[in-house]
């Protein structure tokens, strides 16, 4: 038997199985559960990359869960969109959980830290669930199952604030996942079928029916709160500013692009496009909406002055890049909406990865605390300059590759006004980047005894570690895994060919071709 075939089914059960077995063996000792969840995130990278690699050379494959034939079984599907997602999101949460040792070591209880580790691979195991499945019906059980570990996560660290955050994020979340629910059993009510390529076979016919559009409808708007479209963003800035900065890295870097994923996955696949661009003309829609968000998450960050709360948006207007290009319905732009959920990942990733950095050395959160900066922690803030070039979209760098395809598409679409927003939006990118570069690089250290500098350790009173004003840098075992995304987001802004190729193919799938 070739356990090859099997790894659709062991990127899901085997992180499912140990997230029970971290919890455990961190009753034993907590140095384990480390250990353990960075072993099953490598291994589940190696086998989303083969499966990646057998999608490329073979194409779409089909697994029955029980060996139940589709429609009437669960069947994992995994084709060139989602082969590439689950790529990305493995590797992210490997890079991230190498990072988190020492980060989870300051920003949670020791006693907590085998709860953590368990939740952590969790939240894993329903993003994955998300990316692979070809059943409707699955697809919400593994959204339930990312949204309760991320909860949780949120709640789990030291600060009082994060206790609210999580709360809002649930009552939101909860509202998304019900619409979301509602509209999976409309769609179940006249078709009698839940799995994805069974549905868009039976669904054309209905497309006028009221149950079919309303069905859409709580999709679309379920959905949008998952992956925190504007204006249905609120939860999203007090979640990843009061989360530890591990929870802040992974949620910026996969959570949302997940939810990007499963929007795609439902317009195009579930339906198809001509429903989304004649039935229902849901494309104009989020357009505008995309449109807002780019240029109102780069206003609203201009006007932050704690790191992580502008970094979060930031991630307002990146969201509405993936969304608009979807909009426009050609092979180009859908390109550049698929590549930008690794490019943002990689950006976003390095981002919040330094700022946990500096929390760490130094406590500070606050922009103002940062100026001196690089000088005392020179490749932390290197890379934070590689993620903000990035950012702004520099040629080299995987943000130029993004805006290059979406402005490309723009043109192809005839939507020569999208053209402003993305330049508008990258500017808008450059003045809340480089007033934070300017610090680090061109202005006087602060001094810790007269700055008013809020810190992580001084919003908790309770918190028994020190605050270290040491000029070294971050320790390796968090330093490494920053430049390795800062890296990529040099090396695929150089050889953009790599991706491109799978984004590509992916592109052309959902838009109805083979």
């Amino acid at each position: 038997m070739n356990i090859a075939e099997h790894f659709p089914a062991l990127v899901i059960v085997i992180p499912l199985l140990f997230a029970l077995i971290t919890w455990l063996a961190g009753l034993i000792n907590r140095a384990f559960c480390w250990v353990i969840a960075l072993t099953i995130t490598f291994l589940c990278f190696l086998m989303s990359f083969s499966i990646l690699n057998t999608v490329m050379h073979t194409g779409r494959i089909s697994y029955h869960m029980g060996a139940w034939e589709p429609p009437w079984g669960i069947e994992y599907a995994i084709d060139y969109l989602n082969g590439f997602v689950l790529v990305v999101v493995s590797f992210i949460a490997f890079i991230v959980t190498l990072y988190s040792r020492k980060s989870v070591g300051l920003e949670i209880d020791e006693e907590k830290s085998p709860a953590f580790y368990s939740l952590y691979m969790l939240l894993f195991t329903g993003l994955m669930g998300m990316t692979i499945t070809g059943d409707i019906f699955n697809l919400y059980v593994f959204i339930e199952i990312t949204s309760l570990s991320g909860y949780a996560l949120i709640a789990i660290g030291r600060r009082r604030n994060s206790l609210m955050a999580s709360f809002n994020y649930l009552i939101l979340g909860t509202i998304a996942a019900t619409f979301i629910l509602i509209g999976i059993g409309y769609l179940y009510m006249v078709t009698g079928s839940l799995n994805m390529a069974d549905l868009r076979e039976k669904l054309p016919p209905l497309y006028h029916s009221r149950v079919v559009l309303t069905a859409f409808g709580f999709f679309t708007v379920g959905l949008s709160l998952k992956l925190a479209l504007f204006p249905l963003h609120i939860w999203l800035p007090n979640a990843y500013t009061y989360a530890p900065s591990v929870v802040s890295a992974i949620m910026a870097a996969t959570s949302t692009k997940v939810g990007a994923y499963a929007m795609l996955r439902i317009l195009f696949t579930v339906f198809k496009v001509e429903f989304d661009l004649n039935v229902v003309p849901v494309t104009k829609i989020l357009l505008v909406l995309s449109c807002i968000a780019i240029i109102a998450g780069s206003i609203l960050a201009i006007s932050q002055t704690n790191i992580k709360r502008m970094l979060a948006y930031s991630s307002v207007g990146q969201i509405g890049y993936i969304v608009l290009g979807t909009t426009m319905a050609n092979q180009t732009a859908m390109t550049g909406s698929i590549i930008h959920i690794l490019n943002h990942a990689l950006m976003k990733g390095t981002l919040f990865l330094v700022a946990g950095c500096v929390v760490y050395k130094t406590g500070i959160e606050d922009i103002s605390g940062l100026k001196g900066m690089g000088q005392k922690m020179p490749f932390s803030m290197a890379a934070f300059t590689v993620g903000a070039l990035s950012m702004v979209g520099v040629p080299l760098t995987v943000g130029f590759i993004s805006k290059w395809y979406l402005a490309t598409g723009a043109l192809k679409a005839g939507m020569w006004f999208i053209l402003p927003i993305i330049l508008i939006s990258s500017l808008l990118s450059a003045i809340y980047f480089w007033r934070i570069i300017e610090g680090i690089y061109f202005a006087p250290a602060v001094s810790s005894q007269h700055s008013e500098v809020s810190t992580y350790r001084s919003l908790d009173h309770h918190n028994p570690h020190p605050v270290s004003r040491s000029r070294d840098d971050a320790p390796p075992g968090m330093l490494i895994p920053t430049l390795i995304l800062a890296g990529l987001c040099i090396f695929f802004g150089i050889a953009a060919y790599i991706p491109v190729s799978v984004a590509e193919k992916a592109a052309n799938m959902l838009l109805g071709g083979t």
